[in-house]
C-alpha cells in the first residue's frame, strides 16, 4: 500500500499547481491515488490560485528527439517535438486535464443526428506568426496534407473515414464520415494535427498561432523559441523564452534538474524519484497508470511471428512484476497485451491479467516447431530504460527454455531505422483518449502505425461496429471483444502502464497532471510560469 506521507505530497502539489475547476481536480486527484475526502480539503485550500506571472527563460530537458527530427507535422513520433510543435502551432482540438476535448481553433461543433455530419466552427480573429488571419481553408489543408494515397503522415489512418470535408463559410467547415463516429472530435485532437496557412510547406522556418516563434533549432539537440507576443489564450505564453534540450539519458537529465541547469524534465527514473521528493528546490507531478505504454512488439509477417504459438510464449514468457518492481519501483501498473488502461471506460475488466508463466511459454514455444534465439531489438533511444526491461526479459525467458537475444541498438535515428522495421523491437506508445483511436491507429489494418502488422478485417469491421454503436452496453461489449482479440492473437508484448512522473524545480507553476501525456500534455512551454 502507498504510504500515506507521500499520497500527501502527491496531492499537495498537484492541489497547488492545478488552476483549474473542482470537478477537473477531483478527476486528476483519483489518478494520484488520493481519497475523495482528501481531495476535496485540497482543492478548498487551492482555490486561491497564483496569478500566472510573465518574463524569463524556461529551460526542458526531455527524452524523446532524434538528430532525424523535422517540424513537419507528419514525422511526429516522440515527445521532443510533440512539445516543440505546440509552442509554435496549435490543435484544432485541445484536452482538458481529465481528457476532455475542448476547443481550441476549432473552437465548437455539433453532430448531425447519426454523428456522420459533422458542422465544426472556426475561431475567428486568429492571426499566424507572418500576419495572417486564420480561416477555414486552413483547416481544411492543415487535414488534407495527412491524408491521400501519397502522405506518410501517422494520422493517416484515423481520417480515412473522413469521405467529405469542405467550408461551409470562412468561418465554418462540414465533415462527412463514412458512417457515424461519436467521438470524432477526439481524433481531430491528435497531436500531429496541428494548423498551418493554407498552401504552406516551409517546415525549416514554421508559421503557426502558438504562443512562440522558432529561433533555433538543431536537430536531436536544442530548440530555441521566443515569445511571439499577444497570445489569444489568456494566462499561457508567460516566458520570454524557452528552451528545450535533448537530454536522452535519464541520469544526465535528472543531474540537469537538481543543479538548475534546467526548469523542468520529463520521464524521471522512478528508481530515483522517492529520493528526490525530500528536496524543496524540486516538486514532482505523477499521474498515476495513464503514462506510457512499454511494449515488446512482433511484426506477425515475419519469419517465424507469423506463429501465433510463438507470439503466446513471448507473452507468457515476460516476468511483468519483476520488471515494475524492478525498473520502475513500482509506479507501473502490468500491461495485458494491448494499449488500453484501467481508466479507460471501455477497458475489458473482464480480462484476466495475463501473469508469468514459464511453463506456458515452454509449452506454446515448443507447439510452434521453432527453435534457436529470437532477437529483440531495443535503445534507449526506444525508452530511457527499454534495455534493462529486455534483459529481465531474457532472464525470465531462459527460464522457460527460450533462448532472447538482447540486440541493443543506436538510440540516434531509432524510430526511423528499427521501429517498423526489425521483427522484435521494443516501442512504447502514449495514451490515446478514446477507443476507437486506439484501435484504429494502433491496430487498424489502414494504419501505416501498426507496428505488429497485424491486419485482421474482423477487427476492423468489429471497431467500425462499434463506432457507430449507440448502445453503451453493446458498444462495450465489441471493445472487450477488440481488446481480447488483440491480446489473444496479436504482435504486442505490452507489459507495462507507467504513471508519468515529470520532474520541476519549484519556482516553476501552472503545472499539473494531464489525462494524455506527460508535461501537462506536452503543453508545459504555453502553460507554466516562474513564481
Amino acid at each position: 500500500m502507498e504510504d500515506f506521507s507521500k499520497k500527501l505530497k502527491d496531492a499537495e502539489l498537484l492541489a497547488t499547481r492545478s488552476g483549474g475547476s473542482r470537478r477537473d481536480f477531483m478527476q486528476l486527484a483519483i489518478m494520484t491515488g488520493l481519497s475523495v475526502s482528501a481531495a476535496s480539503a485540497m482543492f478548498s485550500k487551492a482555490e486561491a490560485a497564483e496569478t500566472p506571472k510573465k518574463g524569463g527563460t524556461f529551460r526542458i530537458g526531455m527524452e524523446g528527439g532524434s538528430a532525424t527530427d523535422s517540424l513537419d507535422p507528419r514525422t511526429y513520433a516522440d515527445s521532443v517535438m510533440i512539445a516543440a510543435s505546440l509552442a509554435v502551432y496549435d490543435s484544432m482540438i485541445e484536452f482538458d486535464n481529465a481528457g476532455n476535448p475542448t476547443g481550441a481553433l476549432l473552437e465548437s461543433w455539433e453532430a448531425r443526428p447519426g454523428a456522420v455530419e459533422w458542422i465544426f466552427n472556426v475561431r475567428q480573429g486568429i492571426k499566424f506568426s507572418n500576419g495572417k488571419t486564420l480561416d477555414a481553408d486552413d483547416v481544411l489543408y492543415s487535414i488534407g496534407i495527412h491524408r491521400g494515397e501519397d502522405t506518410k503522415s501517422p494520422a493517416k489512418g484515423i481520417l480515412e473515414q473522413i469521405i467529405d470535408i469542405k467550408a461551409v463559410t470562412p468561418s465554418q467547415i462540414s465533415i462527412t464520415l463514412s458512417s457515424g463516429n461519436a467521438d470524432f472530435p477526439v481524433i481531430l485532437g491528435d497531436y500531429h494535427l496541428i494548423v498551418v496557412p493554407n498552401g504552406f510547406t516551409d517546415w525549416e522556418n514554421p508559421v503557426g498561432t502558438g504562443a512562440y516563434n522558432l529561433a533555433s533549432f538543431e536537430p536531436g539537440v536544442r530548440l530555441v523559441f521566443e515569445n511571439r507576443g499577444d497570445y489569444w489564450i489568456e494566462g499561457r505564453a508567460n516566458f520570454d523564452r524557452v528552451e528545450l534540450l535533448n537530454i536522452q539519458d535519464v541520469a544526465a537529465r535528472t543531474a540537469a534538474l537538481q543543479s538548475g541547469q534546467v526548469d523542468a524534465v520529463n520521464r524521471l527514473d522512478a528508481r530515483t524519484v522517492d529520493l528526490m521528493t525530500g528536496n524543496n528546490a524540486l516538486s514532482i507531478v505523477r499521474t498515476k497508470g495513464t503514462g506510457n505504454r512499454f511494449c515488446f512488439v512482433s511484426r506477425v509477417t515475419s519469419p517465424g511471428f507469423e506463429n501465433k504459438d510463438l507470439r503466446l510464449a513471448l507473452k507468457w514468457g515476460i516476468d511483468r512484476e519483476k520488471i515494475i518492481n524492478s525498473v520502475y519501483s513500482g509506479y507501473a501498473v502490468p500491461g495485458n497485451d494491448h494499449t488500453l488502461d484501467a481508466f479507460n471506460p471501455y477497458y475489458n475488466t473482464n480480462m484476466p491479467q495475463r501473469a508469468y508463466d514459464p511453463d506456458k511459454a515452454a509449452y506454446h514455444f515448443k507447439k510452434s516447431g521453432l527453435s534457436g534465439e529470437i532477437t529483440l531489438s531495443t535503445s534507449e533511444g526506444a525508452w530511457g530504460s527499454a534495455v534493462d526491461c529486455a534483459q529481465l526479459y531474457q532472464e525470465s525467458m531462459s527460464k522457460a527454455g527460450i533462448t532472447l537475444n538482447v540486440k541493443k541498438e543506436s538510440a540516434d535515428g531509432y524510430w526511423d531505422n528499427v521501429w517498423l522495421k526489425e521483427p522484435f523491437c521494443a516501442v512504447y506508445w502514449g495514451r490515446r483518449l478514446s477507443a476507437d483511436q486506439t484501435f484504429t491507429q494502433v491496430y487498424g489494418s489502414g494504419s501505416d502505425w501498426n507496428d505488429s502488422d497485424w491486419r485482421v478485417p474482423a477487427f476492423d469491421r468489429l471497431v467500425e461496429e462499434a463506432r457507430v454503436e449507440l448502445d453503451e452496453v453493446k458498444r462495450k461489449e465489441q471493445y472487450f471483444e477488440c481488446q481480447e482479440m488483440i491480446a489473444e492473437d496479436g504482435g504486442m508484448v505490452c507489459f507495462a502502464i507507467t504513471d508519468y512522473l515529470d520532474g520541476y524545480s519549484s519556482k516553476v507553476k501552472g503545472v499539473q497532471p494531464h489525462a494524455r501525456y506527460d508535461l501537462d500534455d506536452n503543453r508545459i512551454a504555453s502553460k507554466a510560469w516562474f513564481a
